[in-house]
């Protein structure tokens, strides 16, 4: 059984930094992508960026690219999410996911695990 934890959110002010941190483990197969999305009240639940595990492949949002980096040490079966100059647009639950085929998708039903979320306040 694959669990996921995400930390690192909280309250900041526009344009500033977070790093969010998704502590994977269970059997991660090397080659799955996993990825964070996010959810703002109200909102659909949206890709922000991928990654896959072996080949570090990234993929990202339009409106993330520049602002956003994704990462993972698979030393230590962790993913990573860089936020830099956020917007209060950017508020909403940040959660992590391990998808279920092999190739990075923006659709959240083609991601079997989930974490419980984080939040990410900004700030105006």
């Amino acid at each position: 059984q694959v669990q996921l934890v995400e930390s690192g959110g909280g309250l900041v002010q526009a344009g500033d930094s977070l790093r969010l941190s998704c502590a994977a483990s269970g059997p991660i197969f090397s080659d799955k992508p996993m990825g964070w999305f996010r959810q703002a009240p109200g909102k659909e639940r949206e890709f922000v960026a991928g990654i896959r595990w072996s080949t570090m492949t990234t993929y990202y949002t339009d409106a993330m690219k520049g602002r956003f980096t994704i990462s993972r040490d698979n030393a230590k079966n962790t993913m990573y999410l860089q936020m830099d100059s956020l917007k209060p647009e950017d508020t909403a639950v940040y959660y992590c996911a391990a998808a279920r085929g092999p190739t990075i998708t923006k659709n959240p039903n083609d991601y079997t695990y989930w974490g419980q979320g984080t939040q990410v306040t900004v700030s105006s």
